[in-house]
């Protein structure tokens, strides 16, 4: 069971990191004079990358409720992952056997709701008329994230179950 634990926690912390860079790299979008990502804008003017913010952007090009949208409920993705740790390692030497992990699992469950609630919206809403460019790294991690937070909810619920 301590290998199960230690590859448990490592999956965790990889799904915290990826979370992370997912949130704040910027390549959610990118073509060969754009990158973006949740928070600003780089275009490639004169050889030079310029920096635009995304509240300061033209409205008509990005929806600013969409946006706002999916900055928050990324943020919360990667608190609430970053707390389903906490409480994972602080049930693990607290609580009784058969009370183990329900807390992480919710916690952990409502991470994979808010990425997955962040990812889709971007894909929605979020360059959908632009001809040129792609998702970038930072949109696939956030897709993957989605899916290890999932998994590491219904382990945990699952070792729940087992430890009863």
């Amino acid at each position: 069971t301590m290998l199960m634990l230690a590859g448990i926690v490592f999956l965790h912390i990889t799904t915290v990191i990826l979370l992370l860079v997912a949130t704040i790299d910027n390549a959610w979008w990118i073509s060969d004079t754009v990158s973006t990502d949740l928070w600003g804008r780089w275009e490639l003017a004169n050889s030079i990358w310029q920096y635009t913010n995304l509240k300061n952007y033209p409205e008509g090009k990005i929806p600013q409720m969409f946006l706002r949208t999916i900055q928050a409920t990324s943020v919360l993705a990667c608190v609430f992952s970053i707390l389903a740790l906490f409480v994972f390692v602080a049930q693990l030497f607290t609580l009784p056997k058969g009370q183990r992990f329900t807390f992480t699992g919710i916690l952990q469950l409502i991470a994979c709701l808010c990425i997955m609630i962040a990812a889709s919206i971007y894909t929605a809403k979020l360059h959908t008329s632009e001809a040129e460019g792609g998702y970038g790294h930072s949109y696939v991690l956030a897709w993957i994230s989605f899916v290890l937070t999932f998994l590491l909810a219904i382990t945990y619920l699952v070792l729940r179950k087992k430890s009863e």
